[in-house]
C-alpha cells in the first residue's frame, strides 16, 4: 500500500503504518472482512436501485451480482461507479464462516508471476532521468571516525562526480554503480580508531558468563525458585549461546531519493513507512507529508528494512541533499557493506536450573538471560520495556508454557556499541532453542520419552498438545531409525501461533545432515494454506542456516566475515524433505511468518543428541 498512515496503519501499531511481528493477516483479518461485506452491501444497494427491485430478492455470488426473479445481472465492475455513491453501512453482517468460498482454499498469489518472469520492480531496477549512484566507505570498527580523506584517487576515476563525507562514513558518487565501486577502491581514508569497539566475542561471551552468575531484572517469578533449588539435591545446570547473525537479504540494503524544493520522494522496499517518513522529515526540516515514499518489493528483510532508526534511508538522505536540488540518488550496500555495516541479532547467553519431583518432572526452572536489548533508545522502549525488562530479550521464556511450580526467569540487558535489531523471530529465537533443548535434557535425566514428557507438563495447553501430537504422529515418532541417525522434536509458541517440528537427522564424520523436517502448525484459520506452507518451509529453512551455518563474529572490534563465502547460509542442496500440516481451527489467524524459524534449532539439537549422545548447546552446531 501507499505510504499513508491515516488510510493503511497497522492496527496493532496504533496511527502507524508498517508490517512486522508477523501481524498483517492478524491485523488485516477483520478490518478485510468488515470493508469486503460493507463493499458488497453497497454493490446489492447499486443494484436495487438500478433495476428498481428490493435488495432482499439479490444474490451476489462469483463477481456477479443477479435478481433471480427478473433474469437480471451484472459483474462487479459494471456496478462499482453507481456502488461507489452508495451511503458506507455503519455495521455489516459478516459472512458465516461454512460459507467462504476462497477462504481456506490454495489460492495463487497474484504477484508470483512477476516475480518469476522479471517484471516485478525492485529498489534497484529503479532508473530515473539523470540518476547518479553512491556507494559509502564505512569505519572498519565501530565507533571509528573520519581523521583525513584523500579523494585524488577517486576523484581521477571515470564517472565519479563527488567525494562527500557523511556521519556514517565516506561516499564516493558516480554515474553508475561500478564506477562509484572502483571509486571507492581508490579512495584513501585515514581513521581515528582511538574510541572504536574494540571486544570480541569470545570476551563478550566471557562478560555474560560473569553475569550470568548473578540475579538478573525478573522478567517472570512463581514460587520461591532460590530456595527450591538450594533444597535440590541434584540440581541439573547448563549453558546455551547463540552467536551475532546477519540479516542477509538477498538484495542488500539500496535506496532511491530525490530532493526538491518540494520535499522528498523515496522509492524503496518498506516494513516501517511511518517512522522512515518522520526519520526524513526531522533530518531535512520537513513535514512528514513532505517526504513521499513510493512503494516497492523487497528482496527480502527478516526484520533488516524496519530499522527505527532508518539507518540506510538516512544515509542516503544526506548524500542526496549535498548534490544539486532534484538529482535522483541511487545508494546501494555491497553484500560486504551489509555484513561489515548492518544491524545484527544480538548475541544471547541463556543460563538454565531445575531440579526433578519424585515423578521426574521439574517443580523448579530456573533462567538467566544475558543479550543486548534491541528496544532501548528506540519509540517502541516505552511501550515494550517494563521495568528495565525488554520484552523482545525473554518472549519464550517469560510465557513458558510447561507446569513447573516454581520459575524464575531473569535477565541482564548489557551495553555495548553494537547496532543490533530484530530479526525473523526475535527473542524466540534464542529463547526457543535454550528452552526446548533445556526440556529435553529434563527427559532424559528422568528417563522418559521427549515427546511424552512435553505432553505431561503442557497438559493444560491444548494448541501446544495440538500441533506437538500432529507432527509426531505425520513423523512417525519414535520409529526405527538406524546407526548415526535420530529423531528430535520441539514445540514453541510465537506470535500467537503454535508450531512443532520433528526432525530427523544423520551423522557422518562429525557432519550433521538434516533430511526430513515435518512441520505443524495451528495458526487459527488458514486464510491461503499455500502461503502459510511456503512460509513454514522457508521460516524452517531461514532458521535452519543459523543453526547449522550462519555465525557473526568480532575481532577486536571488527566484524570477521565478509560475504557468502565466510558468513554462510543454507544451499539448496542443503534443504531437507519438508512437510507441513495444518491445524483445523476456527480462531482468528494468527502470524505465520516467523514461527518457524525458532523451532529447527532445538528440533536439530536434540535428534543430534539422540543420533550420537553428545548434547550441542552452542550455534550454530558443531560436531568434535
Amino acid at each position: 500500500a501507499p505510504a499513508d498512515a491515516g488510510r493503511y496503519n497497522n492496527l496493532f501499531w496504533g496511527k502507524a503504518q508498517g508490517t512486522g511481528g508477523s501481524t498483517a493477516i492478524a491485523n488485516s483479518w477483520t478490518q478485510m472482512r468488515k470493508a469486503g461485506a460493507a463493499a458488497r452491501q453497497m454493490l446489492v444497494q447499486a443494484a436495487a436501485k438500478q433495476w428498481q427491485v428490493e435488495a432482499a430478492e439479490i444474490k451476489v455470488k462469483s463477481g456477479v451480482i443477479s435478481h433471480p426473479p427478473s433474469g437480471r445481472q451484472a459483474g462487479f465492475g459494471e456496478l462499482a461507479e453507481l456502488a461507489a455513491k452508495q451511503p458506507v453501512p455503519e455495521s455489516v453482517t459478516l459472512k458465516d464462516p461454512k460459507s467462504f468460498s476462497l477462504i481456506g482454499q490454495r489460492v495463487p498469489r497474484k504477484d508470483s508471476p512477476e516475480k518469476i518472469n522479471g517484471q516485478a520492480i525492485f529498489t534497484q531496477d529503479v532508473k530515473l532521468p539523470g540518476m547518479l549512484t553512491a556507494v559509502v566507505l564505512h569505519p572498519p570498527r565501530l565507533g571509528a571516525t573520519v581523521s583525513k580523506i584523500d579523494a585524488k584517487g577517486a576523484l581521477a576515476v571515470k564517472g565519479v562526480r563527488e567525494v562527500i563525507q557523511i556521519p556514517s562514513g565516506v561516499a564516493v558518487v558516480a554515474d553508475d554503480f561500478w564506477q562509484a565501486k572502483l571509486g571507492r577502491d581508490a579512495l584513501s581514508v585515514s581513521w581515528d580508531e582511538s574510541k572504536a569497539f574494540n571486544k570480541s566475542s569470545a570476551q563478550i561471551l566471557q562478560d555474560y558468563r560473569k553475569l550470568a552468575e548473578k540475579p538478573g531484572l525478573a522478567a517472570r517469578t512463581e514460587g520461591d525458585g532460590a530456595a527450591a533449588l538450594a533444597s535440590a539435591d541434584d540440581a541439573i545446570e547448563a549453558e546455551y549461546s547463540v552467536p551475532f547473525l546477519s540479516h542477509s537479504a538477498m538484495e542488500p540494503m539500496n535506496c532511491v531519493v530525490r530532493i526538491d524544493e518540494a520535499g522528498c520522494e523515496v522509492w524503496n522496499g518498506e516494513q516501517m513507512q511511518t517512522s522512515d517518513q518522520h526519520q526524513i522529515a526531522a533530518l531535512l526540516g520537513l513535514e512528514p507529508h513532505q517526504v513521499h515514499i513510493n512503494m516497492l518489493y523487497a528482496g527480502g528483510s527478516f526484520g533488516r528494512r524496519a530499522n527505527p532508526a532508518a539507518d540506510y534511508l538516512l544515509e542516503t538522505v544526506h548524500i542526496a541533499k549535498a548534490l544539486k536540488p532534484g538529482t535522483p540518488l541511487k545508494m546501494v550496500w555491497t553484500r560486504e557493506d551489509d555484513t561489515h555495516a548492518g544491524y545484527y541479532r544480538p548475541l544471547y547467553l541463556h543460563r538454565m536450573r531445575a531440579a526433578l519431583n519424585d515423578q521426574g518432572e521439574p517443580h523448579v526452572w530456573d533462567q538467566r538471560i544475558v543479550g543486548q536489548s534491541i528496544l532501548k533508545g528506540t519509540p517502541f522502549e516505552s511501550v515494550m520495556v517494563k521495568d528495565g525488562v525488554d520484552m523482545t530479550s525473554v518472549e519464550g521464556a517469560a510465557n513458558l508454557p510447561y507446569e513447573i511450580k516454581h520459575i524464575q526467569v531473569d535477565l541482564h540487558s548489557p551495553e555495548l556499541p553494537v547496532p543490533v535489531l530484530w530479526w525473523r523471530a526475535v527473542g524466540s529465537t534464542h529463547t526457543a532453542f535454550a528452552v526446548e533443548c533445556f526440556i529435553d535434557e529434563l527427559a532424559v535425566k528422568a528417563g522418559q520419552d521427549p515427546l511424552a514428557y512435553r505432553r505431561k507438563l503442557l497438559r493444560n495447553h491444548p494448541r501446544h498438545l495440538g500441533v506437538l501430537n500432529l507432527a509426531a504422529e505425520k513423523a512417525g515418532w519414535g520409529g526405527p531409525m538406524g546407526r548415526n541417525r535420530g529423531q528430535g522434536i520441539a514445540v514453541h509458541e510465537s506470535f500467537n501461533s503454535y508450531v512443532a517440528q520433528v526432525v530427523e537427522v544423520s551423522v557422518r564424520r562429525n557432519v550433521i545432515s538434516v533430511d526430513r523436517v515435518v512441520i505443524a502448525v495451528d495458526c487459527g484459520v488458514a486464510v491461503n494454506p499455500d502461503v502459510v506452507v511456503a512460509q513454514m518451509e522457508g521460516g524452517m529453512g531461514f532458521g535452519l542456516s543459523a543453526t547449522l551455518l550462519s555465525e557473526l563474529t568480532f575481532r577486536e572490534g571488527r566484524v570477521e566475515q565478509s560475504n557468502f563465502t565466510d558468513y554462510r547460509i543454507l544451499r539448496i542442496d542443503q534443504m531437507p524433505e519438508v512437510e507441513v500440516h495444518i491445524v483445523a481451527s476456527a480462531e482468528a489467524p494468527t502470524g505465520v511468518g516467523e514461527p518457524a524459524t525458532p523451532v529447527i534449532a532445538p528440533a536439530v539439537a536434540n535428534a543430534v543428541f539422540a543420533a550420537t549422545g553428545q548434547r550441542l548447546r552452542q550455534l550454530p552446531l558443531r560436531l568434535g
